[in-house]
């Protein structure tokens, strides 16, 4: 069984505009067998195609350029080479996030681009097994449960890969304990 600790970034405004639809920009992840050992990693820019422009606001959260998701393939390309990493077609995977977010992305922009789905259906939320776990009555942020478990926060936050990277700590310090 291969564990796929993966997190997205997606385009965002402040507030909530209601007429804005969300779409990835980045898709991190960390490839982790059966016995915790991290196999490899995954970094890619999307380039929306909704919205192209990124707010201000996105691109200070997240700290990505404009440039970057102008230079980068579309979801299709990119969703192949992930699948394709991931040996999703060939092996067992679980695909496992810090929330149910990153999840409904990924079937939302599959459905805006006529992309098959089921691959995203092998799916664990580890920040609400976490919840049940610790016995928190609410949901911690991946930095302050990083941080609880005593591991240090690296890389930039609100960053898919580094944001995996992290996941991929607190999922290593527990993987005899999720259920999938």
């Amino acid at each position: 069984m291969n564990f796929i600790i993966f997190d997205l970034e997606a385009t965002c405004w402040e507030g909530s505009p209601p007429s804005k639809v969300q779409e990835i920009i980045e898709i991190g992840a960390v490839l982790m067998n059966g016995y915790g050992e991290v196999e490899d990693e995954f970094s890619r820019m999307v380039r929306p195609i909704l919205n192209p422009r990124l707010s201000a606001y996105c691109q200070e959260l997240t700290n990505i350029k404009q440039m970057e998701v102008d230079r980068a393939a579309l979801f299709p390309s990119v969703v192949e080479s992930f699948q394709d990493w991931g040996l999703m077609l060939d092996e067992d995977y679980v695909l496992c996030s810090w929330g149910g977010a990153d999840k409904r992305l990924l079937l939302q922009d599959c459905q805006l681009h006529d992309i098959e789905d089921d691959w995203v259906h092998s799916h664990i939320n580890i920040k609400h097994q976490y919840m049940e776990l610790k016995r928190l009555r609410r949901p911690r942020g991946l930095k302050a449960s990083v941080e609880a478990e005593g591991f240090d926060f690296t890389g930039p936050q609100h960053r898919a890969l580094a944001d995996a990277q992290n996941l991929a700590k607190i999922f290593l310090k527990y993987l005899d304990v999720w259920q999938f």
